[in-house]
């Protein structure tokens, strides 16, 4: 059994047990987090396609990481302008253990 589930503004094919890092989200290390945003559900040959969202479906996820990404370097350059700028970014992400899908 599978599901496919939105959060963060991406899409995310999801399993039971299977672990998975997705934007930050608001929950302490060991909280459990409900995503209701589930956009298919399948079960064997049962599958549940929503539109957009399939009623009633949702998966129950614990909190196991919360932290930052690897750092992220950004170059900019303009030749022949002495321009340049060096920029990093650390993006926040909560890594997440898929408990059930219901």
């Amino acid at each position: 059994m599978y599901a496919i589930v939105r959060t963060g503004g991406k899409q995310y094919q999801v399993a039971a047990g299977d672990t998975l890092r997705v934007e930050k989200l608001t929950g302490e290390i060991g909280d459990t987090v409900e995503i209701s945003d589930v956009l298919l559900v399948a079960d064997g040959d049962n599958i549940r396609v929503g539109t957009p969202a399939v009623e009633g479906a949702k998966v129950v996820a614990k909190i196991v990481e919360q932290g930052k990404a690897k750092k992220v370097l950004v170059f900019k350059k303009k030749k022949r302008k002495g321009y340049r700028v060096l920029r990093g970014h650390r993006q926040l992400f909560t890594a997440l253990s898929i408990q059930e899908i219901m």
